[in-house]
C-alpha cells in the first residue's frame, strides 16, 4: 500500500468497506474473503498468493493453476507461425523476449513488424540474448551437439535484430545465465520454450500462458525474466 500510496482510507474506499476493516486485515492478519482479496490485489498490483500465503489451499492453487494454460506443445516447430507475431502484436504495454539466440524470431519479418509497430506505439521491447562469448552459450552448443553452432546463431540473430535496435523503446541485453526456458512474452500472456538437455529448442515443448487472478505461474515466469534483465550486460557495452 506504501508503494502505491495508498492509506486504509483509500483502499476502503476502492474496495467498498469500511476503513476498520481494512485496518484490521494490516494490524491483526485478518484474511479477507476472496472477492476482496482479488480486489485488493488487482489494486495493488500484486497476486493474490503474495499478499495471503495461506489464502488458498493447495486444490486451489493447483486449480487456478490449471486455467492459465491455454496450450500446450509437445515442439516449438508445431507452434502455429501466426501466434508469435500475434502475441507480440496484443501487448499493450511490454515485451519481453529472453532467449539464447531466436534467430527464428529474427529471420520472421511478421515478428520484426510486430516488435518495430509495439515500439513505435510506445511499447517497452526487450530483447534478451546470450552472450555469444560466455561459458553458458558455449556449454549450450556443447549440449545440443553444436560445438560453436549456438555462438554463431547469437552472432547471427543479433545482425538480423540491428535495425530494430535504432527504434525507440527496443532495448537489448547480453545475458550470463543458465538458461532453463526461452521466455516470449507480451503483458501477461506468453509462450515458454522448455529446455532439456540434449534436444534442441524447435524440439522440445512449448506452453501457452496467460494470467488469471489469483494464480501464479504467469507471475513466476516473469519474476524469472526481470531477473535476468537486470543482471545482464547492456549491448551498448
Amino acid at each position: 500500500m506504501l508503494t502505491k500510496g495508498l492509506n486504509p482510507s483509500d483502499v476502503a474506499a476502492k474496495v467498498g468497506k469500511d476503513v476498520k476493516t481494512v485496518e484490521r486485515w494490516i494490524t491483526d492478519g485478518r484474511l479477507p474473503h476472496r472477492k476482496n482479496r482479488l480486489a485488493l490485489a488487482a489494486l495493488l498490483g500484486e497476486d493474490e498468493p503474495y499478499l495471503w500465503p495461506d489464502g488458498l489451499s493447495d486444490t486451489q492453487r493447483r486449480t487456478v493453476a490449471d486455467s492459465e494454460v491455454l496450450g500446450i506443445y509437445p515442439q516449438r516447430s508445431l507452434v502455429p507461425g501466426d501466434l508469435w507475431a500475434g502475441l507480440f502484436s496484443k501487448a499493450g504495454h511490454d515485451v519481453g523476449i529472453l532467449v539464447h539466440a531466436g534467430g527464428f524470431l529474427a529471420e520472421s519479418a511478421p515478428v520484426q513488424r510486430a516488435l518495430r509497430e509495439r515500439a513505435e506505439e510506445g511499447v517497452r521491447v526487450r530483447l534478451l540474448l546470450g552472450d555469444p562469448e560466455s561459458p553458458e552459450v558455449q556449454r549450450r552448443g556443447t549440449e545440443e551437439g553444436l560445438g560453436e553452432g549456438v555462438a554463431f546463431k547469437v552472432r547471427n540473430a543479433l545482425a538480423l535484430f540491428r535495425p530494430l535496435l535504432a527504434v525507440d523503446g527496443v532495448e537489448l541485453r547480453f545475458h550470463r545465465s543458465t538458461l532453463h526456458n526461452s521466455l516470449f512474452i507480451a503483458d501477461d500472456e506468453m509462450l515458454v520454450n522448455t529446455q532439456i538437455y540434449g534436444v534442441s529448442a524447435p524440439l522440445a515443448p512449448v506452453l501457452h500462458l496467460r494470467k488469471v487472478a489469483g494464480a501464479e505461474l504467469v507471475s513466476t515466469y516473469q519474476r524469472s525474466f526481470e531477473q535476468v534483465w537486470s543482471e545482464a550486460r547492456d549491448s551498448e557495452e
